[in-house]
Parts: C-alpha cells; sequence; structure tokens
C-alpha cells in the first residue's frame, strides 16, 4: 500500500511544518535562556534529538527512522504536559509566596496567567502530534517490505 499523491503532499507539508515548529521554537528557547537546569533543558533537548531524527529520516527514509520519529514524538508530547504542570506549579508557588492570603480560583487565575506562561510548554504537545500525523499508516510502516 502507498500514499496517494494528495497524502504524499499532505506528509511533505506536515514534515515542513514539524521542522519549522522545532527550528522555532528550539531558537525561541535558547534566546529565553530556557537552559538553567536539568528541566529547562528537557525541551531544549528533545528538540535537537526530534531536528536530527528528521534529518536522519530524510536522508534514510526508511522504517527504523519513521519508529525513531513515533518515539520522540511521544516524549514531545509527555513533555508538553509535564512542563505544563512544572510551570503552573512555579507559578503557583510565586503567587502563594506574594499573596499567602490567596486561594481557590484566584490563585488558579494568577497562577494561570503568571510570569512563567502555563500553556507555552503546550506547543511540545502540538508539534509531538503533528509528527505522530505524519507516520500515521505510513506506508513503510503499513507495509515494510515495500
Amino acid at each position: 500500500m502507498s500514499d496517494t499523491p494528495t497524502l504524499k503532499r499532505l506528509r511533505v507539508l506536515l514534515m515542513a511544518t514539524l521542522a519549522l515548529g522545532i527550528v522555532g521554537v528550539g531558537v525561541e528557547l535558547l534566546l529565553l535562556e530556557h537552559t538553567d537546569g536539568v528541566q529547562q533543558l528537557v525541551p531544549v533537548t528533545l528538540l535537537g534529538l526530534g531536528l536530527l531524527v528528521l534529518l536522519w529520516h530524510g536522508v534514510a527514509g526508511g522504517a527504523s527512522s519513521l519508529r525513531a520519529i513515533q518515539a520522540i514524538m511521544a516524549l514531545f508530547v509527555a513533555s508538553g504536559f509535564v512542563g505544563i504542570v512544572w510551570h503552573y506549579q512555579g507559578n503557583m508557588e510565586f503567587e502563594l509566596e506574594t499573596y499567602p492570603s490567596i486561594s481557590g480560583l484566584a490563585l488558579f487565575k494568577e497562577a494561570m496567567m503568571g510570569a512563567t506562561p502555563a500553556l507555552a510548554p503546550g506547543t511540545m504537545i502540538q508539534l509531538g502530534l503533528i509528527g505522530l500525523a505524519y507516520t500515521y499508516r505510513h506506508p513503510l510502516l503499513v507495509n515494510p517490505a515495500d
């Protein structure tokens, strides 16, 4: 089973979107100096690995590189969820130190709107889903003998 011309163009578009997103988010994190400690280096490292895997796939184009894309994209998604929790917790701790009596919905709102963008790690989730969409029912995975 092989992709139709339309699916091939869609896969190219998904791959280009993913590559552009990885480069853009990676540059942004480096410009923001998102490199203070292991927690901040996780997304930077994953983005670098993701770019290397995409380059490998672009050169080799086999089932192994597609499986590697799937693995790294699953890590992108997981890191995005973990990052959202870490950003939220950091903002919440800051708000509680600044306003010890704050609680409930007011605390939630302030933590979500804090100095560290609580939903920014969702970008890693989006990139991971784009990568997984690229590999979904890919001909090399459905019928690797072709």
